[in-house]
């Protein structure tokens, strides 16, 4: 029977065995990633050690022994009135408008949230392959939003209320001087980067001064500069809004390092792309932009996110200008006499929503390269 079974079998086949248990499933997952030699299974006891000493004690801070409910201050204090040793979260949703728009008048509050919807739908009509019009998106996003937003924000036309910067704060502060940063820092790092490669010796100089300028300076400098130093070059009946100095200075300063940055693409791209476009008889803009410069922002996409994501953070030095951020109202809030004591609870929050967008903006970068990946 055995030799009629062995003769059912083709010559040079045999059935398929199942892998041995130890590789496959929970147990194969372990031993790959875990304990695949005695240096990773260290490593792991001590990952686990760390985990079992330090994350209880943060969930029991921030969720399961804080206080959620309250109008005051009065329910986070022990008998003696201190704080209790757990987040406050009514703190937090006090103050949540103001954290959230700073000062700005409540019945004008659906001007910003008006601009977050038509920002929110340009993002996702971007990113969403099946939507349509991704050009007129852009463009929209790039000429037509900021001019709009200018004018719901600010006011004083078109029947809107007046709304001075000093009112402006909070979330949606953070908000306008980083996009206002990550928009312009983008065109003029690419001119800077081509300056700085340029064949003319004054252009080159010119570039090349500039970004090792600024990027030679702190940022906080730079605001310390713009706020105080800047007007006292100025005429006396010339003055500038103090956020449109944080802006341009903000813009500038990011821009330098945005320029190293795409220079570093630049430099990657082989040197027969640029004699295969010349040799099409293309002149320097059209080999640049048909060329040249897709392939170079490709290489560097994950440089211009981590310059995108530091701008971000860097708005929280405005603060030292006056400018009342998000952090900076965080700030403010806990120096009210009924709630002095609960900062805690106010960093904690600014931390989660910072995240909030740093992850966002990182996951949409590696959204968009594997979008553009050739090799495959």
């Amino acid at each position: 029977m055995m030799n009629t079974q062995a003769q059912s079998y083709e010559v040079g086949t045999h059935p398929d065995m199942a892998p041995p248990a130890s590789t496959v499933g929970v147990q194969g997952w372990v031993r790959t990633n875990l304990v695949s030699s005695p240096t990773n299974a260290l490593l792991t006891i001590f990952a686990i050690y760390l985990v079992y000493t330090l994350v209880p004690p943060v969930l029991n801070y921030f969720i399961f022994d804080a206080i959620w409910a309250g109008t005051t201050s009065d329910v986070c204090r022990t008998k003696d009135g201190g704080p209790v040793g757990a987040a406050c979260w009514p703190f937090v949703n006090v103050w949540m408008k103001q954290l959230m728009y700073g000062r700005y008048p409540d019945a004008e509050l659906w001007r910003i949230n008006l601009s977050y919807v038509l920002f929110a739908a340009s993002i996702l009509g971007l990113a969403i392959p099946a939507i349509p019009g991704k050009k007129w998106t852009a463009i929209f996003l790039l000429f037509i939003f900021p001019v709009l937003c200018y004018f719901l924000y600010a006011g004083g036309s078109f029947g809107l209320v007046e709304v001075e910067t000093p009112e402006w704060g909070g979330l949606f502060l953070t908000l306008v001087i980083a996009v206002t940063g990550i928009v312009a820092s983008l065109p003029i790092g690419i001119v800077l980067a081509l300056g700085r490669r340029s064949n003319m010796p004054v252009m080159r100089a010119v570039c090349t001064a500039f970004i090792e300028l600024w990027r030679g300076v702190p940022l906080i400098t730079v605001l310390f500069m713009s706020s105080v130093m800047f007007p006292l070059f100025m005429p006396e009946d010339v003055s500038f809004d103090k956020l449109i100095r944080a802006l341009v200075g903000v813009a500038l300063f990011s821009a330098a390092y945005m320029a190293e940055v795409v220079r570093g693409g630049l430099q990657a791209i082989p040197k027969g792309q640029y004699e295969g476009a010349m040799a099409l008889g293309l002149n320097f803009p059209k080999m640049m932009y048909f060329i040249v410069m897709p392939q170079a922002l490709k290489l560097v996409i994950p440089g211009i996110v981590n310059t995108f994501i530091g701008l971000f953070k860097d708005t929280t030095l405005v603060s030292v200008i006056g400018l009342l951020d998000f952090l900076g109202m965080v700030q403010l809030a806990s120096t009210n006499p009924e709630w002095l004591g609960f900062i805690n609870s106010g960093y904690a929050f600014a931390a989660l929503i910072f995240w909030i967008f740093c992850f966002s903006m990182s996951q949409y970068s590696q959204y968009i390269e594997r979008k553009l990946h050739t090799g495959h």
